[in-house]
């Protein structure tokens, strides 16, 4: 299941200017407040937070953010940054209440309802995700990203038809949106039209290749979809190779987070049980036993 995280959106609503964080620097633990202007450091605190949390750097992120939310607690920006970062870590809890506060200090605006969507949807509250998501597109209704999610939401409360018809607004938007074709796919797959399904993920395929990305999923998704027709010379061939780029598509878990249906999840589990796949799969999970730990002074 791929999710759109609102956190650079919600930076560039921080107007107040802090030079740029490089992702190798590592502020310092301890900030320095200065009670002159709370309201003007908290908005830089945010700033630093969200700069560090693009880099991963959640340990440095999180305090920063919590305490811009506690200088300014009425400041849009600093719940929802604070919201943000919490999504990013799935604390969807802490997530949906900053981003609720959030909204309640700054109505309509289409930002924070995206990310509010978004924590809802991970939250696995799809009613509250949809409403909140078309909320943000009565307002900004070219967003493709959270046009992606509503289709999403669609999907995983089996409203097929208006899922389809939410990806295909997607594609119109954005004709390189692979993900919203692999997951008409899904959709298609799941309503049991396979050569369809075919059809979709082939074109997915293209779409990344166009913006030279190798994307594991349709490729898994076709070995799947040819080893039911019986072709399952190509099927494997399209699994080890699915498995190469990206091996967490061997995990079922993994693919049930990725929106897939009860019926691919049943055929894909025979795909996954063949040798040649399975011997990457086990290397994949020898090396990452084998990578030591890093080790802290």
């Amino acid at each position: 299941m791929r999710y759109r995280i609102w956190l650079l959106t919600i930076l560039a609503s921080v107007s107040v200017g802090v030079s740029p964080l490089r992702a190798q620097a590592l502020l310092p633990h301890t900030t320095q407040i200065n009670f002159g202007n709370l309201e003007e450091q908290a908005l830089n605190l945010a700033r630093e937070a969200a700069q560090l949390a693009q880099f991963e750097q959640y340990d440095l992120a999180l305090p920063r953010a919590r305490l811009a939310a506690q200088i300014a607690p009425k400041a849009f920006q600093t719940q929802g940054i604070l919201g943000s970062i919490y999504l990013r870590q799935e604390k969807y809890t802490e997530a949906i209440a900053s981003l609720m506060m959030a909204n309640k200090l700054k109505k309509n605006e289409p930002t924070i309802l995206f990310s509010l969507g978004a924590a809802y949807l991970r939250n696995k509250n799809y009613p509250e995700a949809i409403a909140n998501i078309k909320q943000g597109l009565a307002i900004e209704p070219k967003s493709s990203t959270a046009m992606f999610d509503l289709g999403n939401a669609y999907f995983l409360t089996k409203r097929y038809d208006e899922a389809v018809d939410v990806y295909k607004n997607v594609l119109a938007l954005d004709n390189k949106f692979w993900a919203a074709t692999n997951n008409i796919g899904l959709v298609e797959y799941e309503r049991g039209n396979v050569d369809q399904a075919i059809g979709r993920w082939q074109s997915s395929l293209k779409q990344a290749q166009k913006i030279e990305f190798l994307a594991a999923e349709p490729t898994l998704a076709l070995a799947t979809a040819f080893y039911r027709q019986g072709d399952r010379s190509k099927a494997i061939q399209l699994a080890v190779e699915a498995m190469k780029i990206d091996p967490r598509y061997g995990k079922v878990s993994y693919l049930v987070e990725n929106l897939w249906g009860d019926r691919l999840i049943d055929d894909v589990k025979v795909v996954l049980a063949q040798p040649q796949v399975k011997k990457i799969l086990d290397e994949s999970d020898l090396s990452t036993r084998q990578i030591p730990k890093p080790r802290f002074n």
